[in-house]
């Protein structure tokens, strides 16, 4: 048996192999990087949110590469950097840690732009340890992170081992995941970037749209105004329906724009529709939405307009016009809060505040059996009524003045007008309201050559003629000039003393002059103010 070698038959255990083969402990170690470059890829092609994918390749390299206590720091748009370092990623610690341009071990690899390898690295005067996260009895290495040309940060990782001799290999198994992190971090750091700008043009935006669409928009000093304003100032803060009333032309889309961007609901969509602009088959379809091959056309689902507005506010101007059967769907959005699509079975809830708008008598409209009682009621809960431009004429001043403004500002010059054409739209009784008297000043811009409004390029004909329905030619002006027109001077004294003999028949009551004369208490109070009449005891 002396000089027989004994050869074990059983197969060496993975402990002892590399002191028998010599390479095995390379073959591991490659097999490993593998691994964790499969697993990198993984995590990058997940999300776009780089402080997330940061976190998941430095516990990849822990739990897969033996590379732990690892680190990346990122350059900011701003130039500073921050760096996500690993304290333990099995108990979920992290920590961002800012640092400064050129300083620690971070700043020298961005500085130098090539890979940093340290034995020991508590041997390094350049150790800062500032967030008490690396070992310094354990190796270091650190290499750059580069995207199209440009450094972005650094990665760093520490071996779990003593006088680890793979780390050469470490170091460029290192930049090939700093190659993988370098795309995925420079088409964050950029989708971030247009995020904020987004964001910012965002923001922006609400801002102006709120400060046009606020009560600033909707002018007027009268009573009448006040009060308005009182009533969208308390409705707007609450998710309360409410109901818009008034005649054509007198600002319900703009008062509808005001309590929406003014009530907590601002940052949602405000969706509008015009319920007489379409007949009920496609109403129906355009408020409720409709499923695919619900009826011919319909190649896909559509949302509607209600599931638009989620969250924020749908505007339903002239409610009035709905007919009686659409009436009753309507209804039963309004009390459960849920619907069907057109061709759809499924009940979808939306989250919506209603603003319903109407120049028609809705109570009338009920008395007939036009229009259903229980849906006046869901939607009278706040009513708003606008009074038409003729009942305020002490707001005609300044409403012709903001008007001028808007005409001025598209037209890129300065509109005036004079007393005597102010005057002349004061006493017009503007039955359109307020959107005649914008295209009246608007015709009368067109028409001026300098930007002065006078008296004569004010049309203001009775609306049974044909001829205040067009816009006059600059031949119709000059004719005007030639012929003998009426002195407005002269006008306005015949209007002074019939005010006067209605005041001395009544015994200067005001009321009972206004009844004589027509007019309502505020009218005639009005005309005493601009005609300059001293009331007599």
């Amino acid at each position: 048996m002396n000089g027989i070698p004994i050869i074990s038959t059983d197969p060496p255990s993975s402990a002892v192999l590399p002191c028998i083969t010599g390479h095995c402990e390379n073959h591991d170690w490659r097999t490993a990087q593998l691994e964790a470059l499969y697993r990198v890829s993984q995590v990058l092609s997940r999300s776009l949110n780089y402080r997330e994918t940061i976190r998941e390749v430095l516990r990849v390299l822990e739990n897969h590469a033996g590379l732990t206590r690892g680190f990346i720091s990122v350059v900011e748009p701003d130039g500073g950097m921050v760096a996500q370092i690993a304290h333990n990623v099995t108990a979920n610690r992290f920590e961002s840690v800012p640092y400064q341009t050129g300083e620690g071990i971070i700043g020298h690899v961005l500085e130098k732009s090539r890979p940093l390898i340290l034995a020991r690295i508590g041997d390094d005067r350049r150790f800062l340890d500032k967030a008490g996260a690396c070992d310094p009895d354990l190796p270091i290495v650190a290499v750059p992170i580069k995207a199209a040309g440009h450094l972005k940060g650094v990665l760093a990782a520490q071996p779990d081992i003593e006088n680890d001799p793979l780390l050469d290999e470490r170091a460029h198994f290192l930049e090939m995941i700093a190659n993988l992190v370098s795309q995925s971090l420079q088409l964050s750091l950029e989708v971030e970037q247009e995020k904020h700008v987004i964001q910012e043009e965002r923001d922006h935006l609400r801002r102006t749209v709120r400060h046009q669409h606020g009560f600033d928009s909707i002018v007027g000093r009268s009573a009448a105004m006040r009060r308005i304003f009182e009533q969208m100032r308390l409705v707007s803060k609450w998710n309360t329906t409410v109901l818009i009333r008034g005649e054509t032309g007198t600002g319900k889309e703009l008062v509808a724009n005001a309590i929406h961007y003014n009530s907590p609901r601002a940052r949602g969509p405000l969706v509008k529709l015009n319920c007489a602009a379409l007949p009920e088959n496609l109403l129906e379809s355009e408020l409720f939405g409709h499923e695919r091959g619900s009826f011919t056309g319909a190649v896909g689902s559509r949302k509607g307009r209600f599931e638009q507005a989620d969250g924020g506010t749908l505007f339903l101007d002239e409610i009035g016009e709905i007919s009686p059967a659409f009436q009753s769907k309507l209804l039963r959005v309004l009390q459960e809060g849920e619907f069907e699509r057109v061709g759809g079975s499924r009940s979808i809830r939306v989250d919506v505040r209603i603003i319903a708008a109407t120049h028609r008598d809705l109570e009338a409209a009920v008395a007939r059996g036009n229009f259903r009682e229980d849906l006046f009621y869901r939607l009278n809960v706040m009513p708003i009524d606008l009074p038409p431009l003729r009942e305020r004429p002490e707001d005609i001043p300044d409403i012709c003045r903001h008007l001028l403004a808007k005409i001025g500002r598209e037209q890129k010059r300065k509109l005036t007008l004079n007393d005597q054409a102010l005057r002349t739209l004061v006493q017009h009784g503007w039955p359109g309201n307020v959107r005649e008297l914008e295209n009246c000043l608007e015709r009368a811009a067109v028409l001026s050559e300098n930007g002065m409004i006078d008296r004569r390029l004010i049309r203001t004909f009775p609306r049974e003629s044909p001829r205040a329905h067009a816009v006059p030619s600059r031949t119709d002006v000059q004719t005007e000039e030639e012929e003998e027109t009426p002195d407005p001077e002269e006008a306005t004294r015949a209007e002074r003393e019939r005010i006067i003999n209605a005041l001395e028949q009544t015994g200067w009551v005001q009321a009972r002059a206004a009844r004589l004369l027509g007019m309502t208490p505020r009218q005639i109070a009005y005309r005493i103010q601009i005609l300059n009449i001293a009331p007599r005891a």
